[in-house]
């Protein structure tokens, strides 16, 4: 099959981008993408994405006032990130840019992209002095970061601009026949020495692998887990912490989900893994819709967060989120880990999950939980501390841990 011309791709992503722009989640482009032009389409947007802030950057000094076309905007936007990595390939990206904009706009945007090859190096120094053009956050991202971890801002900014690591969990029930290369990490991790596209990762259909970060990998082993144990997945899908709580140990498992669809992905996951759990629809924060009154041993409850610790997978996520969502998250959370407590037995444990970096959802939420329940005792994560805060590295994605005990 031929690859598709460089403007129909260009063109693709530019669609995706201005879905973003206009604040919708790339869900629905990506599930109307042309399979053909998945893979450039999908690379190209999603690297424009993760440059928020550096384009509209060089746009401002590149056009004379704010273009209020969307799409063509969209378009320049992935172009320009494009051809600031690639820049021998600069003849022929401008070329197709041109194609890809139509009769109408196919002027301007052949003017702005030659503008900025002939003034590369003074336009890229000038966004090196921009903090939010050289860290591609916004302002109030990188005010957080900053107050947050004031020795690690710059490397958690770089990290969420780098395209991430794939990581393979290897399933201890079934035989793994391929060989991978990559670094093992831990019992079961192996990281790769470079991604692959799920379909063709040896053993992936057969239920020998799984697609896990070796960050998210943590909490199955955290929750401490033995057979005979009665556990409950409280924020479940996709199901990749069910299926490795199941992989470690036989369990009476629940995974709730709130989003039906996204449920079924929970069971499509556990078919293929060859692994059993009850899979319910239903809210975390309001048990008496789907709880039978039963108690759990062990409780993961890996709630809906910020996502900021993840950010280079979900790139659209720094162009959408706002000041405001964090701190309703963090209601969101308090919500349903006070909903949770009483399903957990005397002596069971709770861990608290989120992939976040910013404290009001991790350390303050836990420590504000612990302040309302008497009976939460917070035990140590693996050693003498009482949390794990994964920074994103070139191993891992950004994950926060909190492992609570109820006392009997």
């Amino acid at each position: 099959m031929n690859n598709p011309p460089l403007s129909r791709a260009l063109a693709a992503a530019a669609e995706g981008l201005a879905a973003v722009l206009a604040g919708r989640t790339p869900d629905a482009w990506l599930a109307k993408l042309d399979a053909a032009l998945r893979p450039a389409a999908l690379d190209l947007s999603f690297t424009a994405l993760r440059d928020s802030g550096r384009g509209d950057f060089l746009l401002g000094q590149l056009l004379q006032k704010p273009l209020d076309d969307m799409p063509t905007h969209a378009l320049l936007l992935v172009a320009l990130a494009r051809v600031e990595r690639r820049p021998e390939e600069a003849h022929t990206l401008v070329d197709q840019a041109v194609t890809a904009a139509g009769k109408r706009f196919k002027g301007l945007v052949n003017a702005v992209l030659r503008n900025f090859l002939r003034q590369r190096e003074r336009l890229l120094a000038a966004a090196e002095a921009d903090d939010v053009a050289r860290w591609r956050h916004p302002h109030w991202w990188l005010d957080a970061l900053r107050a947050a971890h004031p020795e690690q801002w710059q490397a958690i900014a770089a990290a969420g601009n780098t395209h991430p690591p794939m990581c393979l969990r290897l399933n201890r029930r079934r035989p793994v026949t391929a060989n991978f290369s990559g670094q093992r990490l831990g019992e079961a991790a192996i990281l790769l020495d470079k991604p692959l596209p799920v379909e063709r990762i040896p053993g992936f259909k057969e239920g020998q692998v799984s697609v896990q970060d070796w960050g998210a990998q943590h909490a199955a082993r955290l929750l401490d887990v033995r057979d005979g144990l009665r556990v409950l997945d409280a924020c479940a899908a996709p199901g990749g912490k069910t299926s490795h709580l199941l992989e470690l140990a036989d369990l009476d498992l629940t995974a709730l989900e709130l989003d039906a669809t996204r449920a079924r992905r929970i069971a499509e996951n556990l078919d293929r893994l060859g692994l059993s759990a009850t899979v319910k629809v239903g809210d975390a924060g309001q048990p008496a819709t789907w709880w039978n009154g039963r108690s759990f041993d062990r409780i993961l409850a890996d709630v809906p967060c910020s996502a900021s610790g993840v950010v280079r997978r979900h790139p659209d996520i720094k162009w959408l989120r706002r000041p405001a969502d964090v701190a309703g998250f963090a209601q969101t959370q308090a919500r349903i880990l006070d909903a949770l407590w009483p399903l957990l037995s005397p002596g069971g444990k709770m861990l608290y999950a989120t992939c976040s970096v910013f404290p009001a959802e991790n350390g303050e939420q836990v420590r504000a939980f612990v302040a309302r329940h008497p009976d939460a005792h917070r035990l140590p994560t693996g050693s003498a501390a009482l949390e794990l805060q994964l920074l994103p590295s070139a191993t891992h994605d950004g994950f926060y841990y909190a492992l609570l005990e109820k006392t009997a």
